[in-house]
C-alpha cells in the first residue's frame, strides 16, 4: 500500500523555522513536492524535487526561505522553512509521483500538517 505521512507542523512566531517531514512507503517515486492550502484559498504549489535531489524548483513566494530535501535511506522528504511569515500559514501537503513534471498532477498525497505563523 502506497502511503505518504507528513508531519512537523505547528505554531511558530514570524521569523521562526519549522521542518516538515514526509515519510513515503509502498513504492519508489521520482518526484516529490510540497503544496499548501490556506483557509479560503486554493491549494498552491510550494516546492518540488526529483527524488534523487538533483533538481529542485520553488514557488517565488518561498524561494530563498524554504529548502526541499530528502533522505533516500529513510525514504523521507523534508521541507525546511525559515524566516516564516504569517502569510505562510496553511495546511501543508506532501505529494509524490513516479513520473511527470513538477507542476503536473500528483498521484499520491499526504494527509496534511498545519503550519500557523503568528505575527
Amino acid at each position: 500500500q502506497v502511503q505518504l505521512v507528513d508531519s512537523g507542523g505547528g505554531l511558530v512566531q514570524a521569523g521562526g523555522s519549522l521542518r516538515l517531514s514526509c515519510a513515503a512507503s509502498g513504492r519508489a517515486f521520482s518526484i516529490m513536492a510540497w503544496f499548501r492550502q490556506a483557509p479560503g484559498k486554493e491549494r498552491e504549489f510550494v516546492a518540488a524535487s526529483t527524488w534523487s535531489g538533483g533538481v529542485t524548483y520553488y514557488a517565488d513566494s518561498v524561494k530563498g526561505r524554504f529548502t526541499i530535501s530528502r533522505d533516500n535511506a529513510q525514504n523521507t522528504g523534508y521541507l525546511q522553512m525559515n524566516s516564516l511569515k504569517p502569510e505562510d500559514t496553511a495546511v501543508y501537503y506532501c505529494a509524490a509521483k513516479a513520473r511527470g513534471t513538477f507542476l503536473s498532477d500528483y498521484d499520491y498525497w499526504g494527509q496534511g500538517t498545519q503550519v500557523t505563523v503568528s505575527s
